[in-house]
């Protein structure tokens, strides 16, 4: 379902589900469906962010991240606090 999404390009063994509950740093109660928990971020984030929260979950290198997105330092430290 996922195999040609954002998600998939970047991270191919890791579950959405796993870097949100990593992210809200406890366990929430979310659904078990990928596809479903995909479109939800798919839907509140822009594309530019959902990439960039797929490749910092994936965990690049900063360098890879900046170069994809043409980010100085400053540009990418402020891009990733939308997900702090």
């Amino acid at each position: 379902m996922l195999e040609n999404s954002v998600w998939k390009q970047y991270n191919q063994e890791i579950n959405i589900n796993e870097v949100l509950n990593d992210f809200y740093k406890e366990e929430v109660s979310l659904s078990e469906d990928e596809l479903f928990l995909h479109n939800v971020l798919k839907a509140k984030l822009t594309k530019k962010e959902l990439r960039l929260f797929s490749m910092d979950s994936a965990q690049l290198e900063d360098a890879e991240i900046k170069s994809a997105f043409e980010y100085s330092d400053e540009d990418l430290e402020k891009a990733k606090r939308v997900f702090e």
